[in-house]
């Protein structure tokens, strides 16, 4: 079994048993592990022989290659996403945070199971959980949560009340309504040099980790959601929210109240105009604003630019 271990469930394809202790993705397949596969992404299924003895939901309309079955108990189903929830809800999977000794330090709440660098600043009323790792010189403001597995970088500043390392709002309903929830299994990765404003929420990624790149600036009260990924110097502005697997490029600026759509990507050296809402790809060096946002200009501000006129 290759990483983590959240659970162990036994499964069969009718000559063979194993257990499955974790989920994982196309993208990165791991031994013994559970993952549904989409339609638009069941082209890349050699990526699956990468890994034995998983458990694979497959669509239902497109054929299985016989090297998969050869290597893991592959079910077709009409949802394969539903089944995954079905999977955890039927086994009572929640993968909540753990209960562990925690020691009181200046008003905050501190695991003894977690990792502080040199120079950190903990101010009171923080909670620091057992999974998480602060590098050197490190600034956390009061009422800062850090949940689950959270890596920060050193020479990084988070403000009051932040919460890292939530949960997403992952889910899928059933025909008649009822909605089943999908446990997250990631964690959050804080590069060096960030600073994060106060009453910001990063959730934590659903298998892979959500990262935040090295020198990005998050204003307060901003919410960046499951498997997001920054890359370097990325300023993001107050009110703004990312949606599940939003990708940012380097040097890119998001300015205040803008909304991104998930799976969007948005280029490097780009800028988003103030309140938009992206519900398609933005290309490297441009501007794009409005609702739905478009490209308007060619940008040829960044990286020196530090705000909108």
């Amino acid at each position: 079994m290759q990483g983590d271990v959240f659970f162990e469930i036994e499964v069969s394809d009718g000559d063979e048993s194993w257990s499955v202790y974790a989920p994982s993705s196309i993208e990165r397949p791991k031994d013994n592990t559970v993952m549904f596969v989409m339609r638009h992404l069941a082209g890349r299924w050699e990526q699956l022989l990468l890994a034995r003895h998983c458990l694979v939901y497959w669509p239902k309309d497109v054929l299985i290659p016989e090297k998969l079955k050869e290597r893991h108990l592959v079910v077709p189903c009409h949802s394969p996403r539903l089944e995954y929830a079905r999977f955890f809800y039927k086994n009572g999977i929640k993968n909540l945070p753990p209960d562990e000794p925690m020691v009181f330090r200046n008003g905050s709440c501190i695991s003894e199971n977690s990792s502080i660098g040199n120079q950190v600043t903990i101010m009171p009323g923080a909670y620091i959980g057992p999974e998480v790792s602060i590098g050197d010189s490190v600034y956390i403001g009061s009422g800062v949560r850090l949940v689950g597995k959270v890596t920060v970088g050193s020479h990084v500043t988070i403000r009051e009340n932040t919460v890292i390392g939530a949960d997403g709002l992952a889910m899928e309903r059933e025909a008649d309504g009822k909605m089943i929830p999908i446990p997250q299994f990631g964690g959050v990765h804080i590069m060096d040099e960030v600073q994060l404003g106060a009453n910001v929420t990063i959730a934590r990624g659903a298998i892979d980790d959500t990262v935040i790149g090295k020198g990005s600036i998050i204003d307060n009260n901003c919410f960046i959601s499951h498997n997001v990924k920054l890359k370097e110097n990325v300023s993001i502005v107050g009110e703004t929210i990312l949606f599940g697997s939003v990708a940012v490029g380097k040097n890119s600026f998001i300015s205040g109240n803008v909304s991104v759509r998930d799976g969007i990507n948005i280029g490097e050296n780009s800028l988003i105009g103030m309140s938009s809402v992206v519900t398609k790809n933005i290309a490297d060096n441009v501007v794009a604003m409005g609702n739905p946002a478009n490209i308007s200009a060619e940008n040829k501000h960044l990286p020196s630019y530090t705000h909108e006129r």
